[in-house]
């Protein structure tokens, strides 16, 4: 098949990745057959699945307006994705022309784009690691010069930590992460659930499993809020996806009671 223009040498377009298909759901560009047609047959088995999508990323703009009203000026996003409009650095933006992020990523196609759209922007960057080596990446992070860890930090894990196994220890990734940032520092998680639908979560599981070989974790209510384990927990604590402060009707894309995803923002005493 032939390999768009802003397709990196080496990446394999046979295989969906779990960044492209979000933007697929999205309605975005930077996809591969392979990864729209895993977006199509999850959107088949759960119809609501791009409504799920647009709730994630509803909760990203309100978790970092949020975060800025703390005080937080510095943001690590982690399992950044593929750009698409309303990211991080365009909401910061609005608020803070001096406010810092990097994006990080394990698709070089998320991170190659990022890094065109930040071209020129010395206080915005990407770079390519990976969660399950947080010691890598945080070194990695630390030698792009961009944040100050001995100043809070926002670290943005939208939609990220459902992609590790159990065997990945996701909870011990985000222990380590904390252990790294200042006083002060908040954490905000997005996270598929079975907690509310476990029938739409296993077909979901199991397509992923064999299907399209990205391995989707839906884990329950304590799983998620384990996560949180060490960190103290801002109202209303972890919530369905809209119910996380809601700002307006428009934030209600998914109905109460019938979100696959909870989230959660928190802070590092």
């Amino acid at each position: 098949m032939d390999r768009p223009g802003w397709a990196p040498e080496g990446v394999d377009m046979t295989q969906p990745s779990p960044a492209r298909m979000y933007d697929a759901l999205l309605g975005g560009s930077h996809n591969f057959e392979v990864d729209r047609l895993a977006a199509q047959r999850g959107s088949r088995l759960v119809p609501d699945l791009p409504r799920l999508a647009l709730s994630n990323r509803a909760f990203l703009r309100r978790a970092v307006g949020f975060l800025m009203d703390r005080g937080i000026t510095q943001f690590l996003d982690i399992g950044s994705g593929i750009p698409t409009a309303g990211n991080v650095h365009e909401i910061v933006r609005e608020r803070d022309s001096g406010a810092r992020v990097l994006y990080v990523d394990i698709d070089p196609i998320a991170v190659a784009h990022s890094r065109a759209i930040l071209a020129g922007d010395d206080h915005c960057g990407a770079l390519e690691a990976d969660l399950r080596d947080p010691d890598e990446l945080l070194r990695r992070v630390r030698t792009t010069g961009l944040l100050d860890f001995d100043r809070p930090v926002a670290i943005l894990l939208f939609a990220v930590l459902h992609l590790l196994a159990d065997a990945d220890l996701p909870a011990a990734r985000v222990t380590a992460l904390r252990q790294a940032v200042a006083p002060g520092s908040h954490v905000a998680i997005s996270h598929l659930t079975s907690a509310l639908r476990p029938d739409d979560a296993e077909r979901l599981h199991e397509s992923s499993a064999t299907g399209n070989q990205v391995g989707i974790q839906f884990r329950s209510r304590a799983a998620i809020s384990a996560l949180f384990d060490g960190w103290e927990l801002v109202e209303p604590g972890v919530v369905e996806l809209p119910l996380w402060r809601p700002e307006s009707e428009r934030d209600r894309h998914e109905a109460p009671g019938r979100s696959l995803g909870l989230a959660g923002v928190a802070c590092k005493a």
